[in-house]
């Protein structure tokens, strides 16, 4: 009789046990139960800034809870991937991630977070070429005028980015590295910043997304060369690839993603990820980011963690060929 109460208590642990394993399960099936903030890294105006507001929208329809989207730019994006990176794993903090992340694992050494190892991917959202433009009064009409000029005057000419590490940085060193040519490197706080400086003529060029340099281009405030993917944007159709203007196998690209902190429940990761993809598949979707040059990417959770190890690897030889930084 004795051993009862024993008994009594251990199948109270036992039920407590139960009950703390189900606790993520029934968070996870009520998920989201209250407002979700998305982390953008970067500075109003850029891509992330522009497609993390879209993406906000149509989650809040999807879950009928508010998405609030919060700049936290500063310290090549380390800021605002370090607050997520610290945040309780709950669902309720993501991060609105780009290749600007994936080069910082070989740039910044000595960041607070390691990509790899403290974030859950969940889902990538979309990709675009960048455009290559310079300001009005730069004499090129085409690359290859653009990289006569820069091997005439060695160091006379600069190029405008929104940070170290970003993608059109990246896109700038891999263009030096490439023709052979010297250049000296402006970063801005932000893109729109950067975009203003190319316009002005504080800078000679600049590699900028398709979508935001559109209007610049279009209202004739700086001049386009080329674009930067594989094949032509569907927006500037008629301007060559890097590629197809003499810089043989140059390839760059601003990509985008969603991750949480590491431990977030699998169940809450699953949810968001069919939640984006959907977005990423809409036709509506779809049809608008057409529009700006804008391709959709659609993985599950597994394919979008291999994909940012891809990425992370493949930026460091192009930031190793560019010398900036050593092994």
């Amino acid at each position: 009789m004795k051993a009862y109460p024993l008994f009594k208590a251990a199948g109270a642990a036992f039920s407590i046990s139960l009950l703390l394993g189900a606790a993520p399960a029934l968070a996870a099936q009520s998920y989201p139960s209250r407002p979700i903030t998305m982390i953008v890294p970067f500075g109003p105006g850029g891509s992330a800034d522009v497609y993390a507001r879209i993406l906000g929208e149509q989650l809040q329809k999807k879950f009928g809870q508010s998405v609030v989207i919060e700049n936290k730019p500063g310290a090549g994006a380390v800021i605002g991937t370090t607050q997520v990176a610290r945040a309780q794993p709950d669902g309720y903090t993501l991060l609105v991630m780009s290749n600007t992340q994936t080069v910082n694992e070989t740039l910044l050494k000595d960041k607070p977070y390691n990509l790899l190892k403290d974030f859950a991917p969940i889902a990538p959202i979309n990709e675009a070429s960048l455009v290559l433009v310079v300001n009005n009064d730069v004499k090129a009409t085409s690359v290859q005028d653009l990289i006569a000029l820069a091997k005439k005057a060695p160091g006379s000419l600069n190029y405008a980015s929104s940070g170290v590490g970003t993608p059109y940085h990246i896109a700038g060193e891999l263009f030096k590295t490439m023709t052979g040519t010297q250049a000296q490197h402006v970063p801005y706080k932000s893109s729109g910043q950067a975009r203003t400086g190319v316009a002005a003529g504080e800078v000679s060029y600049m590699f900028d997304a398709t979508a935001t340099m559109k209007p610049l281009i279009q209202a004739g405030k700086v001049r386009a060369l080329a674009t930067t993917g594989k094949k032509r944007s569907p927006i500037f159709p008629d301007l060559p690839t890097l590629n197809e203007a003499g810089v043989d196998g140059y390839e760059a690209n601003i990509w985008l993603g969603l991750i949480a902190p590491k431990g977030t429940p699998q169940e809450i990761i699953d949810t968001l990820n069919k939640a984006v993809s959907d977005i990423a598949a809409d036709s509506a979707v779809k049809e608008r980011w057409a529009q700006d040059g804008v391709t959709p990417m659609v993985m599950n959770p597994q394919a979008f963690a291999d994909y940012i190890k891809e990425d992370v690897a493949r930026l460091r030889k192009i930031a190793l060929d560019a010398k900036m930084v050593s092994e």
